[in-house]
Parts: structure tokens; sequence; C-alpha cells
């Protein structure tokens, strides 16, 4: 079964929907790794031991077994795999039996792609399953541009001086440009969670960042009302 790996991320995804089965399988190729759908949990299990997944996106509601059950059988053979839960039961007990069977983060249905894909990521970062920028790489928007190793930042040729929670909000964003994320998506990503007065705090570093990024020059960050932020190249901003 060792013909079935590939070199990038792998991610098995299961799902007894096939609709959203494929958004996701779509949603995780976008975003540069190898999707491995399942549509119960033995059929999961089995494609587990083949593709040796770096994450797994699971139901908690399959045909066969329960999630929870599938939960605890993968924790079974692979400990350290992270888990991110997809689940119609927004209940308590119900997330404190997931996370007592192992699970790393929970998705409540119906959820956004983009939500789903940004807390994969964060699961796949904090397990290093997530390969860091080679040395030199950066990402870049038009006149913007934002090295990962030096923790640089540039607009137009000048130096832009970025605090360290600035400069990964400005990464965030770079990361998906033109995409919207909600507060809730960036609080998360960048703050690791929600807390009381969250979404103000979001709002306070983009008017920091806008003071920084866009002052005297074409916009790129935009407010999305009642959705939440998107950045794109100048000459979209005029």
């Amino acid at each position: 079964m060792s013909g079935i790996r590939s070199d990038r991320v792998r991610v098995l995804i299961v799902d007894d929907e096939p609709g959203l089965t494929e958004l996701l399988s779509v949603a995780v190729t976008e975003a540069g790794r190898r999707p491995y759908p399942a549509a119960d949990g033995e059929s999961a299990l089995r494609l587990a031991r083949g593709c040796a997944p770096h994450a797994v996106v699971l139901d908690g509601m399959l045909p066969d077994l329960d999630g929870i059950q599938v939960l605890r059988r993968l924790r079974n053979e692979r400990p350290g795999l992270p888990v991110l839960m997809l689940t119609a039961r927004d209940t308590l007990e119900h997330r404190l039996d997931g996370l007592e069977a192992g699970a790393d983060d929970y998705v409540t249905k119906p959820s956004s792609l983009e939500e789903v894909v940004l807390r994969l990521r964060g699961l796949l970062r904090r397990s290093g399953a997530e390969e860091s920028r080679p040395e030199g790489s950066a990402l870049v928007l038009g006149d913007l541009v934002l090295s990962a190793d030096t923790r640089e930042v540039h607009r137009d040729g000048t130096q832009v001086r970025l605090t360290a929670k600035e400069f990964d909000l400005l990464g965030l964003l770079l990361s998906h440009p033109r995409q919207v994320l909600s507060k809730a998506q960036i609080l998360d990503h960048v703050w690791s969670g929600s807390f009381d007065g969250g979404g103000n705090l979001v709002e306070v570093y983009i008017s920091c960042l806008r003071r920084k990024i866009d002052k005297g020059r074409t916009p790129m960050i935009h407010t999305v009302r009642g959705v939440g932020y998107a950045i794109r190249p100048p000459e979209e901003g005029r």
C-alpha cells in the first residue's frame, strides 16, 4: 500500500455526504495538499493505514461507525495524528466525548470551507506536518512583499515595521489574497481562539495595519461589511 503515498501533505476526509466531501477535497487540493476521501468509518480506517495521513477531517455521524469510534481507533494506531471533527451536534456533552477520545478541534455544521481549511492549517502547523517556507521565500501581492524568514515587510520598496501580531495578521491575509476572512477566522488563526472583546481586537489590529500599509497609498486592506476583511492588489483598490 506504500505506493499510494505522496510527498504532499495528505488529508483524510471522512464524510458520508458526497457533495460536502467533494467540496472539501477541492478546497484541500487548492490549498496544496492531497485529499483522501472516505464515505464511512471502516473505509476511513483502511485508507488511513495505506495513505498515512498527516491530518484527518472527520464527520461525527457516519453510516457504519460513530465518528467517536473512528476517532478512538485512529488514536490507538496513530496517537499524534491531528483530527478535526465536523459535527451537527453542538452540545457540550458531544464535544467533551470527542475531546476525551482525542479530537484536536471542532467545527459545527454547517460551516464555511474557509473555516475548515483555516482550522486544518492550524492543526498541521502545530503538529509540524505543514512544511515551513524555505529560506528566502516571500508572499507578494502587488507592491507588497512579506518575507517569511526575515519577518520583514516592504511596500513599494519601503520597509514597513510591524509588531509580531501585525505581521502574523498580514501573513494570514496575504496567504488568502482576495478571500474574505471573518473576524472569527482571523481570531482563531492569529490568536488561537476567541475571547471577550475578540472582534474589537481584530478591528484594532486591522486599523493599525491600514495605517502602516495603506496610509498615503492605494488601499489594499478592505472591509466587507457584515462579513470580514480581505486584501487585494493595489490596482483593485482604486
